[in-house]
């Protein structure tokens, strides 16, 4: 992965892990909520390891009743 977009998906991934633990839910839960991801999928990308669709972080944003621009804060 190209260093640059590395630095954007871990920022990207601790934003949500922020907000996500804000909320009080587990992965799992918010798996659920988003649509019945994978666990594994939240997992990833608050890892920075996961190539997401945009559509994704919709979903995962709606659950979380936050703006997608929350994600890409520094």
């Amino acid at each position: 992965m190209d260093d640059k977009f590395a630095t954007i998906y871990k920022t990207i991934g601790e934003n949500l892990r922020n907000k996500r633990k804000e909320n009080n839910l587990s992965q799992q839960q918010l798996a659920d909520l988003a649509g019945k991801m994978d666990r594994s999928k939240i997992s990833d990308i608050e890892n920075g390891k996961e190539d997401f669709l945009f559509s994704t972080l919709l979903k995962i944003c709606g659950a979380l009743d936050m703006d997608i621009e929350h994600l890409f804060k520094s």
